[in-house]
């Protein structure tokens, strides 16, 4: 197994979310600068970051002297001060920061911290929402990441008996659901780039990509006997 490699990342505001995105980061042995004007917040984390400062991410100078440009990774998890978390966004794009995270409140927050050089952008409790929603109305999908509004990358689980022994080659997946098998999970081993004459068995997790419809479709008859 490849080691992971360390990186430095800056955590700004120490919320729920910044809070949670420290504990993985720690746990992953990362190297970890937390941030937060709040002194209680900080002194929560002295002992388990690399370095946990109390600062105004909107200071400027504060922000110099933290070298935030030189961090490989900046999240920025300021909870409802918008005008505090577009500051920090700005403020550390302009110091150089190469990969700047910020988390959003709305549409309108996002749409802005977009246009001022956020490099990602996420809304934790929609996005959870949807994730809850989508594996209730999809049970067989174990796990999925959609990789834009209409692309998703999932896990299925395979439980139709019409697909067992079964090769992709013999169900026509590419051409009857418009999808790429990019790897096949059987009893915890994992092919990577399975072939066309690669059979299927029982309960296997098979990693497809493709439009979230074909998706869905391709979902549906792995666990019915549609087929």
């Amino acid at each position: 197994m490849a080691k992971q490699e360390r990186e430095n990342y800056a955590v700004i505001g120490l919320g729920q979310f910044g809070s949670a995105i420290c504990q993985s980061l720690v746990e992953a042995k990362q190297e970890v600068l937390a941030i937060d004007v709040d002194e209680e917040k900080v002194n929560e984390f002295t002992n388990i970051v690399t370095r946990a400062v109390i600062a105004d991410a909107q200071d400027e100078d504060a922000m110099k002297e933290l070298e935030l440009g030189s961090f490989d990774h900046v999240f920025i998890s300021i909870g409802q001060n918008i005008q505090a978390s577009i500051m920090a966004t700005l403020l550390t794009k302009e110091l150089g920061a190469k990969d700047v995270i910020c988390k959003a409140e709305n549409e309108s927050h996002a749409r802005v911290l977009e246009k001022i050089g956020a490099d990602q952008i996420v809304r934790p409790e929609r996005d959870m929402a949807r994730r809850i929603v989508f594996h209730q109305l999809q049970p067989n999908i174990v796990n999925y990441l959609m990789l834009n509004d209409k692309v998703t990358m999932a896990e299925i689980k395979v439980d139709n008996p019409a697909f067992v022994g079964k090769s992709l080659n013999e169900l026509s997946v590419r051409n009857n659901y418009h999808i790429n098998v990019i790897a096949i999970k059987t009893d915890g081993k994992v092919n990577l780039s399975p072939d066309a004459d690669d059979k299927l068995q029982a309960n296997d997790l098979i990693s497809v990509v493709g439009y979230t419809t074909d998706v869905n479709q391709f979902n549906a008859d792995a666990q019915s006997s549609s087929l």
